[in-house]
Formats: structure tokens, C-alpha cells, sequence
């Protein structure tokens, strides 16, 4: 395009036209012409379960009917950003900062190359209301308990939502670029894309937020928000969600939850170790058994634990859990099967819509005990106990394990106690009491070793 100035509008995971102040940065260096690109490259979408392929597929799809000529291509993100860049004749590319240990390298290679060609890198905002690495002590050191980092995030504040880019002047550098993959998945996948994601948005305000508090924790309600796909790539970006709550109770609980994600990419950015290894080294000590048919029964939702079997059923029916029974499942993994974390946190990452690095390995090593501000080890959740506290009428396990369907109420989650069990429904995997004790004597022992 000669002299004409252009840019290049890299979209990972900010896949909208709205509050994407790296878009906007895009549009005004290249008043002439913004080459929309997306890089399909193997650890983006090569790497992720057919739900999180087939949901990043339907939010491009939404995303090129916004823009004219969204240019996908497949490769290796250094080579094909220099490639389209060139072409396009572009002086920058532009970006949102990605703060994970493989967006920081791939993005530190891809800034090299093009400067290699007189082509610059420009990072402007992040997926976060607060990037990670800015919340800190008063001595510069990283938070290691969410409850203070909460408190300084507040106090730090962030920027009001960046206007929409209404009109761009998009163009196609031409040259090679690929279809959008059609990939089917058989869970029941939400609406994707930045419309879905608003409405949603606006569901969830109207309906449920002032309640959030109380009925978050009830998988039967089904109220909680559903906003984490979006999040997750970023239809919708969490500082548009913060500037529409406002003081009650439902939405300072809901302004947490989104603090959480937040604090986990600052713990994920400090220790980028911690993605798969152990956060707290000490539980590496712990006896742990081989994963094997108990592993299986727990990934298919068979373990005869109603609560657990539900959670697991949904994770594969809609790519997506509740949270409450996230952290019931994964309790039950490793504290009452004995399996290490970092089993269930593949499975997560396999089958979850919403697969979030940071928040799911962190949030599986919460539970485990070998986390940042984790759960005492010896808080083992009893399953039975945790659904009859939170599906009390067993209407979540009744949703998803249909051999349950017309189990009353009084046994839907001890079916075992019925005179004659369901048929087709598996005996209890374990006896909780007996794996809870056996849990804390492992504990004891490996305390005694470290």
C-alpha cells in the first residue's frame, strides 16, 4: 500500500469490537487500512478439548461478520505475524498483553522477528481490569492471600471501559489464509461471540446478581452468572463487568469472583512453575497412588457418589460445571481417591469450555491444600454431605444422573441407603470415612518426612 500507513490487529484471546483499547490503538496507526488477523496456531487451538475448538470457531465465525476480511491463518505465530505484516506493509502490530508463561515467550520471539524488519509490537491493555504484576505489597513483593490482594485491588481502581471501534478500515493483505475449522462437539455449548456475551451480561444483572451471594452455591438454580467463556476469550472484558456492579451484597460477591481470576494470573505470572507443578513443593512428598480405573470411573461420572457423578455428567454434557461442585469433584479426586491434582486438571482441561490456565490449575491446588491461600488439607469435603447442603432437593443430581430421576429427596444422594437401589446406577467407588482418614494419615506422614 506504499506510503498509505497501516497496521495489524492481532485478536487472541480479545475477541470484540468493544472496551479492546489494543483495537483502537490499531485503528488510529493505520488510518488507512487495519489487517484483522487471528493465528491458529498448535498450543492455541492444536492442544485444546473439541469443546474449546469448537467454541473458539463459533466466536470467529461471530467475530468476522463484525469485520470485514478477518484474516485467519494456521502456523507458527512468529512466522506468519512477520509474513502478513510484510505483506500488509504494516509498521506495527498490535496486541493486548498476554501474561501467561507461553503468551509472554510467543509474544517475546514475534516482537524479535519484527524488529528484524523495522516492525513494531505494541501491547495496550490486557485481559485484566488490572494487569497482573501491578497489585502488589508496600514493598513491591507479590500477594500470596487473596483477602489482602483483594483489598489493594480495589484500592488501585481501574479505567473505565475504552470506547467502541464502531467503523475500522479493514482490508485483507491478500495471500494465503484458511477457513474458520468446523469442529462438533458433543456438549451442549453456549452462544458465542460479543452479542451472546452482552446479553448474557444483561441477563444475569437483571435477574440474578443481587441474589448471587446465596445462590451462587446452589447448582440446582442454575443463577450463576456463565460470563467465564466469555471472559475467556474475551467477548466481554471484566472492567466493562465491573463498571456496571454496583454495592449490594450479590454484586460485591460477584466483584470477588472476578478479583479471583485476577489474583490467580498474578500468582501464575510470579510463579509460572506452578501451571503444573506444585505451588506449595512440599506436597510432592505426598503418597499418592497410580491413576487406573477409580481415575476412569471418576471421569465418566460413575463413582456412585450422586453429587460428584452429576458435576462430572455436566462437565461433559455442557463443557462447563458449577463451580460449587467443581471444587466438590476435585476434593473428592484427590483426597478420597488419592490421585494427584494435576489429573483432574487435564481432564478440566480437556472437556471445559471456560479453560482458564490460571484459575483452573490454581483453583484444583486450593483444594488439594498445596496452593496459594489454599483449604487446610485436613478440610476434606464429605460429598454426600456437600449435595445434600447445596442440591437439598436433588434437583441438580436429578438433571444429570438420570438413573436417579424418581429417587426422592429423603435418599437422591445416598441411594445406597434405598431397599432396592436403582438399577444401572454403580455402588459407592469408596467409603468417604475410610478414604477421609486415610487421607490425614498420609498428610501426617508427609509432614513427618518434610
Amino acid at each position: 500500500m506504499g506510503d498509505v500507513p497501516t497496521s495489524v490487529m492481532w485478536f487472541r484471546r480479545d475477541l470484540r469490537l468493544a472496551d479492546n483499547p489494543a483495537l483502537r490503538a490499531a485503528v488510529d496507526a493505520g488510518p488507512d487500512g487495519v489487517v484483522p488477523l487471528f493465528v491458529l496456531d498448535r498450543h492455541l487451538f492444536g492442544d485444546a478439548g473439541h469443546p474449546r475448538q469448537a467454541y473458539l470457531g463459533a466466536s470467529l465465525r461471530d467475530l468476522s461478520e463484525r469485520v470485514d476480511a478477518l484474516h485467519v491463518v494456521h502456523g507458527d505465530p512468529v512466522e506468519e505475524i512477520v509474513r502478513v505484516a510484510r505483506r500488509a506493509e504494516a509498521a506495527t502490530v498490535h496486541v493486548a498483553a498476554d501474561h501467561t508463561p507461553y503468551g509472554a515467550d510467543r509474544d517475546a520471539k514475534v516482537e524479535s522477528a519484527l524488529a528484524e524488519h523495522g516492525i513494531a509490537l505494541e501491547r495496550m491493555g490486557s485481559y485484566y481490569a488490572i494487569s497482573p504484576g501491578r497489585v502488589t505489597k508496600g514493598d513491591g513483593t507479590s500477594f500470596k492471600v487473596f483477602t489482602p490482594f483483594y483489598r489493594v485491588w480495589r484500592e488501585h481502581g481501574w479505567r473505565d471501559p475504552a470506547p467502541a471501534v464502531r467503523d475500522a478500515p479493514w482490508f485483507s493483505p491478500g495471500g494465503r489464509t484458511h477457513a474458520i475449522p468446523e469442529v462438533s462437539a458433543d456438549a451442549d455449548l453456549p452462544a458465542a461471540g460479543e452479542a451472546a456475551a452482552r446479553r448474557r451480561w444483561r441477563t444475569f444483572l437483571t435477574d440474578d446478581v443481587r441474589d448471587y451471594a446465596k445462590a451462587r452455591d446452589l447448582p440446582g438454580h442454575d443463577r450463576t452468572s456463565r460470563m467465564s467463556v466469555h471472559l475467556k476469550w474475551g467477548e466481554i472484558h471484566p472492567r466493562t463487568l465491573l463498571a456496571d456492579l454496583g454495592t449490594s451484597e450479590g454484586e460485591e460477591a460477584y466483584r470477588r469472583e472476578l478479583a479471583f481470576r485476577e489474583f490467580y494470573a498474578d500468582v501464575l505470572l510470579q510463579r509460572p512453575d506452578s501451571a503444573w507443578n506444585y505451588y506449595d513443593q512440599t506436597f510432592e512428598h505426598m503418597q499418592y497412588d497410580e491413576p487406573g480405573a477409580d481415575l476412569d470411573a471418576w471421569k465418566a461420572g460413575r463413582t456412585g457418589i450422586p453429587i460428584v457423578d452429576a458435576g462430572m455428567r455436566q462437565l461433559l454434557g455442557e463443557g462447563w460445571m458449577h463451580n460449587r461442585v467443581r471444587m466438590i469433584v476435585a476434593s473428592f479426586l484427590v483426597k478420597d481417591l488419592h490421585l494427584e491434582w494435576q489429573h483432574g486438571a487435564r481432564h478440566f482441561a480437556e472437556h471445559l469450555v471456560d479453560f482458564d490456565l490460571a484459575s483452573n490449575q490454581h483453583g484444583w491446588q486450593w483444594v488439594a491444600g498445596c496452593g496459594t491461600d489454599a483449604a487446610p488439607y485436613f478440610r476434606v469435603f464429605n460429598p454426600t454431605t456437600q449435595g445434600k447442603k447445596f442440591d437439598p432437593d436433588g434437583t441438580y443430581v436429578r438433571r444429570w444422573v438420570t438413573e436417579l430421576a424418581d429417587v426422592p429427596a429423603s435418599t437422591v444422594h445416598e441411594p445406597w441407603r434405598m431397599d432396592e437401589p436403582p438399577a444401572g446406577y454403580p455402588p459407592p467407588l469408596v467409603d468417604h470415612a475410610d478414604e477421609r482418614r486415610e487421607a490425614l494419615r498420609r498428610y501426617e506422614a508427609m509432614r513427618e518426612r518434610s
